[in-house]
C-alpha cells in the first residue's frame, strides 16, 4: 500500500511539475526520467533507484537496492480489515453500537489506583505530591470523587493494562500546565524519576510522557505522523494553553484534518486544548473552537467539549475502543481542574458510556419554559446562578460532542419539554467565535416548531478576549444572567 502511494506521488511529480529541474539538477534528473513508471513495474518486482550527488571524486553513490517480494508482510488479498481502518469517512461508526464498552470492572480499577498511587519504599517523594497520591488513593473505598486529572489517570492506566500503549506530548505535559498530572515522580534527594503508570503489571504497554520543544508545529506534525505510523497507540498532544495551537494551524489544516479526504491515510491523534473564560487575556482564553469546527466535515473529525471527569475517561477510552480511527479534538478546563462540583463518582467509571448530549435531571420536564444548551465550563456557572436564584422552569442541557453533530439525539431530548417556547445557547465566546455560527444553523432544523432560537455570549469581538480582568468578569456576568431573562 505504502509502495502504490509512493509510485503514484511520484508519477505526479512527473507528469505535473511545472518547470522542469533539469538545469539545476541535472543528475537527479536523468535518473528520474529513466526511473520505470508505476504502470510499468509491479510490487512484486525487485527495483532500484540510483540517485547520485556531487561528491569530491565525482563518483556517485552505490544504487538502493528495494526487494517488496521478499517482504514479510504482504499485501492483504483476504479482504481483512488492517488496524489502519479504511471505512468510508462519511460513516457514522462512532455510535454506541459500533463501540465496544468503555466502562471497566472494579476489579481493575482498584488494582490500577492501588499501582499508580504507591512508589519504591527508597523512593524520596515529595511531600505535597505524597497527599497527592493518598488523596486518590480514597477512590479505592469510594469516599473520594475523581477530578479531571485523576480520571485521565485511569484512562491511561486501563488502556496500558489492557495492552494499548500511550503517548503524551506537549510543553510542560509531564506534570502539566496547571500541575495537575505529574505523572513522573522524582526523588527530592537523588533526582531520579518514577512513573507509577510504568509499573501497574509485567505485560501492560507503555506510557511515553514527554515535555516538548517550544515549537507547536513541529511536535505535532510529528505527532500526527506517529499516530498514522502506529494506529494502535493512544496519541495525544497538549497545548499549554489551547490558544497556542494556532501556531500549529498548518499541520491541523493541511494533515489532521484531510489525511483521509486526500491521501486515504487515517490518523487517531488527540489534540488535548485548555480553554476558558477566566480573565487570562486575548493570548490565555480560547483554544479557537471555531476553527476546528469549520473543519468539520464528512465525519473527518470528532469535536467534543466536556463537563464531567468520567465523560474525559469514557472519551479517551473511546478513542481506541472505536474500530474506526479519527482525530479527537478535545477542549480542555483549567478552573475545573480543581472545582469540586467538576468531579464524578467511582460508579461512573464501572458503568455508562460517552454522552454526546446529557440532558436536564428535571422531572417534571413539561413545567419547563426555558431550554438552555451549552458546553463546558459555563455550565456550571448556569447551574450555580439557577440554584441560587431558585429558578424552576429552566432546563440547562450540556452539547459535550459538537461534531458528529447528533441531530437525531437533539431532536429527542427538546421534543421531551412540550411548554417550552425558548431554547438559548450560551457561551463565554463572543458571537462571532465558540460554537454558535456552527450549531445556529444545525439547531434551527432540530427545535420542536413552538420553541425560537436565542443567543446569550459576548458580543462580537476582533479579540477573542479584552485585556481587562474586570471586563471579563462584568462580561462574564452578563450572560450568564441573561440565559434566564432573553
Amino acid at each position: 500500500e505504502v509502495y502504490n502511494r509512493l509510485s503514484l506521488a511520484f508519477d505526479n511529480l512527473k507528469s505535473t511539475s511545472p518547470d522542469s529541474p533539469a538545469p539545476t539538477g541535472p543528475n537527479t534528473t536523468s535518473a528520474e526520467s529513466n526511473t520505470p513508471t508505476s504502470p510499468h513495474i509491479s510490487p512484486d518486482t525487485p527495483y532500484s533507484v540510483s540517485i547520485s550527488s556531487p561528491s569530491s571524486t565525482g563518483t556517485p553513490p552505490p544504487a538502493v537496492e528495494t526487494t517488496p517480494a521478499n517482504s514479510t508482510t504482504p499485501p492483504s488479498t483476504t479482504g481483512q480489515s488492517s488496524p489502519l481502518d479504511t471505512t468510508p469517512a462519511g460513516s457514522s461508526s462512532d455510535s454506541p453500537d459500533s463501540t465496544a464498552p468503555t466502562f471497566v470492572s472494579e476489579q481493575l480499577l482498584n488494582e490500577i489506583v492501588d499501582k499508580i498511587t504507591t512508589v519504591p519504599d527508597s523512593f524520596n517523594l515529595h511531600p505535597k505530591l505524597r497527599k497527592f497520591l493518598d488523596k486518590r488513593r480514597e477512590l479505592i473505598s469510594g469516599s473520594s470523587p475523581v477530578d479531571w486529572a485523576f480520571a485521565e489517570a485511569l484512562a491511561f492506566g486501563t488502556l496500558l493494562s489492557e495492552g494499548t500503549p500511550v503517548r503524551l506530548s506537549g510543553q510542560d505535559s509531564v506534570r502539566g500546565t496547571f500541575s495537575q498530572r505529574h505523572l513522573a515522580l522524582s526523588d527530592i534527594i537523588n533526582g531520579s524519576e518514577y512513573i507509577p503508570l510504568n509499573n501497574i503489571s509485567s505485560g501492560q504497554a507503555h506510557l511515553e510522557a514527554l515535555d516538548s520543544l517550544l515549537s507547536e508545529a513541529a511536535v505535532l506534525g510529528f505527532e500526527y505522523g506517529y499516530s498514522t505510523a502506529d494506529p494502535l497507540a493512544l496519541v495525544l498532544w497538549e497545548a499549554q494553553f489551547g490558544d497556542f495551537a494556532n501556531g500549529a494551524q498548518i499541520i491541523i489544516d493541511n494533515f489532521i484534518a484531510v489525511s483521509y479526504e486526500k491521501w486515504q491515510l487515517r490518523n487517531s491523534v488527540v489534540l488535548l486544548l485548555p480553554h476558558g473564560y477566566e480573565g487570562q487575556g486575548p493570548e490565555h482564553s480560547s483554544a479557537r473552537l471555531e476553527r476546528f469546527l469549520t473543519l468539520c466535515a464528512q465525519d473527518n473529525l470528532q469535536v467534543c467539549y466536556i463537563t464531567t471527569p468520567a465523560q474525559y475517561f469514557h472519551l479517551l477510552r473511546r478513542q481506541i475502543k472505536n474500530p474506526e480511527r479519527k482525530p479527537l479534538v478535545i477542549i480542555t478546563p483549567k478552573s475545573l481542574l480543581r472545582l469540586p462540583e467538576a468531579r464524578s463518582p467511582k460508579i461512573q467509571f464501572l458503568s455508562g458510556r460517552f454522552n454526546e448530549i446529557i440532558d436536564d435531571e428535571i422531572k417534571q420536564k413539561n413545567s419547563i419554559k426555558r431550554i438552555i444548551l451549552t458546553s463546558g465550563k459555563v455550565y456550571y456557572e448556569l447551574l450555580k446562578y439557577r440554584t441560587v436564584n431558585k429558578i424552576t422552569d429552566s432546563a440547562i442541557i450540556r452539547i459535550e460532542q459538537f461534531y458528529p453533530y447528533k441531530s437525531d439525539m437533539i431532536k429527542e431530548i427538546l421534543s421531551a419539554y412540550t411548554s417550552s417556547d425558548k431554547v438559548v445557547w450560551v457561551q463565554e465566546e463572543p458571537k462571532n467565535m465558540g460554537a454558535w455560527n456552527f450549531l445556529s444553523s444545525r439547531l434551527i432544523g432540530d427545535l420542536p416548531p413552538t420553541c425560537m432560537l436565542f443567543y446569550s455570549g459576548r458580543p462580537e469581538s476582533a479579540s477573542p478576549a479584552v485585556g481587562s480582568a474586570k471586563i471579563d468578569h462584568l462580561q462574564q456576568s452578563d450572560l450568564i444572567s441573561s440565559a434566564f431573562t432573553l
